[in-house]
């Protein structure tokens, strides 16, 4: 088989201490040695790896006996240098690598510290979690990682703004200087108090804001919201009420809503199921456009979510041209992940086509869905059912005798009343206005009912209720399945070894394996079947092939 031809040469390598090795398993270890340059030679005739030489690029000449015929040449890679560097710099990372915010704790503290410790960004997954539960995790966070970066989610509250304000309220409480942003159909003014709350000029006259926001967006109507300056609507609104000086809303109207910006792809949960091949480059087109805007332009940065599962989408991504990497799904299988061993089970055999959409808790009325794991529940078809009746009936009284049986059997286990007692006093608690508006109209009594089990069915996965296995709702997007196959035969498979830090670097690592062996690709190199694959790596190995050089 011919890997290479003599027109194809660019250079010349020359020996010094270490000879030059030949053959597929010195090529296989050259690629995955990431920390250290690639240079590929003629060996009589053979393809060769040349160690600790003198390459040169352009002089094709070989007069003397230490000389080799350079037909490739590809820098080191460490995956540290994967990503922007502008992203990492701002948020104090060594990896370009965020571990998304799950709801419901999903992403938790404790995986939230380990991402932290390893000099990758956290979220918190404060969706869908109660006010004190979210200080809790605030003052557990706050003790642990004082040393690194992390952050907490914000998700858009269209029926309960009051619960955004308050999460806004208590992050600003608490100094918690970064969220991630997620689900948002438009700006909301307590998403935009927290951005600008303590804007100011610096000694230098730079604008400093010291709140800052990561925003994913699957639609560019809203993307182009998030990498604009906060609508003025807004800030006179936030003026008017005193919450800012407009010598604040002067300063607001010049910085981006967010400077980070996460393409949201196919992906667990809330999610528009946009292909991330065509998501990217069209979010990195906006972002070009709106910076033309901008009288001194500021740094927007785009990375990308949904569909990262493996060392190929990982590499795809950065190649692509995200600043970053965002990782959901995956990591809820990991043992850090605030969900029990039944649901990490259950994600472990998971295929691509194993997910499902379904009517969102949150969102129920407006028809709004979410994406989740169909294999080993019933969820998803039990969601579409309570929705296909919500909008086919005014009163929970309208539907077929049969049909309230089944739900009452099945879904609620109880009676409709009784059911509408418990949500009552959970809306009492949380949100009153639901409850009263509740009372007085039968079709929203209804509707909170029904968001009562799609609610419920979370936390019963999360708590491995095993009356309720068949109720569980899992978000889980394609890329667990992609996942899966990808560990398959490796210590991966096992749930036990999936840690979300081990998950990371084996990306990461495999990312850099992957787009170096696609540099050698592009120099028209024709490598053996497989080299260019990598598969997963025990954390102890990836760290030694890191800090090691070649003697």
């Amino acid at each position: 088989m011919t890997l290479f031809s003599k027109n194809r040469t660019i250079g010349s390598w020359q020996r010094r201490e270490i000879e030059p090795e030949a053959g597929s398993d010195a090529i296989k270890k050259a690629l995955s040695r990431v920390t250290e340059p690639i240079s590929l030679i003629d060996m009589d005739g053979r393809l060769g790896i040349g160690y600790k030489g003198r390459t040169i690029i352009g002089d094709t000449e070989t007069d003397r006996s230490s000389d080799y015929p350079l037909f490739a040449y590809v820098p080191a890679l460490h995956p540290q240098d994967l990503g922007d560097s502008a992203f990492k710099n701002a948020h104090g990372l060594q990896y370009a690598y965020v571990a998304g915010a799950m709801a419901n704790g999903i992403t938790s503290a404790r995986m939230v510290e380990e991402a932290g410790r390893a000099g990758m960004l956290g979220f918190f997954g404060a969706a869908g979690l109660t006010p004190s539960e979210i200080e809790s995790a605030i003052e557990k966070l706050k003790k642990r990682c004082s040393d690194f970066p992390f952050g907490f989610n914000l998700i858009h509250s269209p029926n309960d703004p009051d619960l955004e304000q308050t999460v806004v309220d208590l992050y600003l409480r608490e100094n918690i200087r970064l969220v991630s942003a997620s689900a948002y159909l438009d700006l909301t003014l307590p998403l935009v108090y927290y951005r600008v709350s303590g804007i100011h000029l610096d000694p230098d006259g730079n604008i400093i804001c010291p709140n800052k926001i990561i925003a994913k967006v699957s639609r560019v109507e809203v993307a182009e919201k998030f990498l604009s300056p906060p609508p003025d609507k807004l800030l006179a609104q936030l003026v008017a009420d005193n919450r800012i000086t407009p010598k604040e809303a002067a300063l607001a109207k010049q910085i981006p809503v967010a400077e980070d910006l996460t393409a949201e792809a196919d992906s667990g949960g809330h999610t528009d199921n946009r292909p991330a091949i065509s998501l990217l480059p069209t979010m990195i087109a906006l972002r070009d456009d709106i910076l033309k805007s901008y009288p001194s332009p500021p740094s927007l940065r785009i990375g990308l979510g949904g569909g990262i599962a493996d060392p190929v989408s990982t590499a795809a991504a950065f190649s692509m041209g995200a600043a970053y990497v965002l990782t959901g799904s995956i990591n809820q299988s990991c043992i850090e992940s605030g969900t029990s061993d039944t649901v990490r089970q259950m994600l472990a055999g998971a295929s691509q086509a194993d997910v499902a959409m379904a009517p969102a808790a949150d969102m129920f009325e407006m028809g709004v869905k979410v994406q989740v794991l169909k294999r080993g529940t019933m969820f998803p078809f039990r969601a579409a059912k309570l929705y296909e009746l919500y909008t086919a009936h005014d009163r929970y009284e309208m539907i077929p005798e049969k049909q309230k049986q089944l739900l009452e059997r099945d879904f609620f286990r109880d009676s409709f009343d009784t059911e509408w007692d418990r949500t009552k006093s959970f809306f009492n608690n949380r949100d009153p206005k639901q409850a009263e508006r509740g009372e007085i109209d039968p079709k929203h009594r209804m509707a909170l009912v029904f968001r009562s089990y799609l609610g419920q069915s979370s936390n019963w996965a999360n708590t491995g209720n095993p009356d309720r296995r068949i109720d569980y709702q899992i978000w889980c997007g394609p890329s667990m399945g992609a996942f899966n196959q990808w560990v398959k035969g490796s210590f991966l498979e096992d749930v036990e070894a999936r840690r979300v830090v081990t998950v990371a670097k084996n990306l990461l690592l495999g990312a850099s394996v992957i787009i170096r062996t696609n540099w050698l690709k592009h120099q028209g190199v024709r490598l053996p079947s497989g080299l260019g694959v990598f598969k997963p790596m025990p954390p102890e190995d990836i760290d030694r092939l890191l800090s090691s050089t070649l003697g």
